[in-house]
C-alpha cells in the first residue's frame, strides 16, 4: 500500500513508518518543513495549508501527530494541546474527504483520557467519556474526523493507553530514577494503569489498516491493567532496584499542577475488547514479559 502518515518523528509514529516499510509498503510522511523528496508531503495545520496534490491516490492515513502532554499544562500548553489535535485532524479529515482517490481507511489516534478518572470501572469502547480536559480534548479530537467519514472513509480511532519502549515515553523518563533505587508508586498507587508494548501499539495499527470491521474507537491498551502500584513494582523487579519511595499526591501537584491529577493519579481500567474480538495475538501481554524486552533493547 502507498500510506501517509503523520506524526511520523514520534514514538509511535516512528515505530509504524519502519513496519510498513519492513513489510513493503511506500510511506509518505506529512511535514511541517519538507524538503520536496517524493516521501514528504508539506502541511502546516495551524496555517490550514496541505499539499492536496501528493495525497492523491493514497491508499490509507496513520494520523498520529499531536503536541507533547508530559509537561506542566500552562494555559498555553493547553491550548497547544487542543489545537494541534483538532486543528490537524479536521484539515487532514477535510482534505482526504476531497480527493478524487480517497483512501481506503484514516486511523485517527485517540487516547485513554477520553475515559477520564474512574476509578476501578471496567472500560471498554462502549463506555461513554468521561470529564476533565483530556476527556474533552479526545472527544474532539475524534470528533474533528467526521468530515473524512462523511466522505465514505472508514475511520478508525486507536485510544493508546501508556506506550512502553525504549526511544521513549515513560520509561526514558522514569527508568532513571528506578535506576538510582528512587523510585515509587505515585500517590496510594491504587489508580489503575492501562499500558501497551510498542510492538502491540503497532500491531494493532496495521490491523486497523486491514480490517473493514475496525472503525470508530479501539482501546489499544494490554489485555490486563494493572495498579500504578503494581507497575512500579514490576518495574523495580526488572531493573533489580527497590521500588519503595512513594511520591505523594500533592507533590506531583506541585510539580505539574493539573497535569497530575489527569494523567499521573487519574485511574482507568481500560480493557481491548474490540482487539480481542478481532482476534489480535498480543506479543507482550503480561507486563512483566514487556518490560524484561524493552529493557533488553534498551
Amino acid at each position: 500500500m502507498r500510506v501517509a502518515v503523520t506524526g511520523s518523528h514520534g514514538l509511535i509514529g516512528s515505530a509504524v513508518t519502519s513496519a510498513l516499510r519492513a513489510r513493503g509498503d511506500q510511506v509518505v510522511r506529512l511535514v511541517r518543513d519538507g524538503t520536496g523528496s517524493a516521501d514528504e508531503v508539506a502541511w502546516n495545520p495551524a496555517d490550514g495549508q496541505i499539499d492536496t496534490a501528493r495525497l492523491e491516490g493514497v491508499d490509507a492515513v496513520v494520523h498520529l501527530a499531536g503536541a507533547t502532554l508530559a509537561t506542566r499544562w500552562t494555559p498555553e500548553q493547553k491550548e497547544a494541546i487542543l489545537n494541534s489535535r483538532v486543528l490537524g485532524t479536521g484539515l487532514l479529515a477535510r482534505t482526504l474527504a476531497g480527493l478524487t482517490g480517497r483512501p481506503r481507511v484514516l486511523v485517527s489516534a485517540s487516547a485513554v483520557g477520553y475515559y477520564g478518572n474512574r476509578d476501578d470501572e471496567v472500560l471498554t469502547e462502549s463506555s461513554g467519556p468521561g470529564t476533565g480536559f483530556l476527556a474533552e480534548v479526545c472527544g474532539a479530537w475524534e470528533a474533528a474526523a467526521d468530515p473524512a467519514r462523511r466522505g465514505g472513509i472508514r475511520v478508525t480511532h486507536p485510544r493508546f493507553g501508556v506506550v512502553l519502549a525504549r526511544e521513549g515515553g515513560i520509561l526514558a523518563k522514569i527508568a532513571p530514577i528506578f535506576r538510582l533505587g528512587a523510585g515509587g508508586p505515585l500517590g496510594h498507587g491504587r489508580q489503575y494503569l492501562p499500558w501497551v508494548a510498542i510492538d502491540d501499539a503497532v500491531g494493532a495499527i496495521l490491523l486497523g489498516l486491514e480490517r473493514e470491521d475496525l472503525d470508530g474507537p479501539v482501546n489499544i491498551v494490554a489485555p490486563r491493567a494493572v495498579t500504578n502500584r503494581e507497575f512500579t513494582a514490576a518495574l523495580g523487579r526488572a531493573l533489580g532496584r527497590p521500588a519503595m519511595i512513594p511520591v505523594p499526591a500533592a507533590a506531583l501537584r506541585a510539580m505539574f499542577g493539573e497535569m497530575a491529577d489527569e494523567a499521573l493519579l487519574a485511574s482507568q481500567r481500560v480493557e481491548p475488547a474490540r482487539l480481542r474480538a478481532a482476534g489480535y495475538a498480543f506479543r507482550f501481554g503480561e507486563l512483566e514479559a514487556a518490560l524484561q524486552h524493552v529493557l533488553a533493547a534498551a
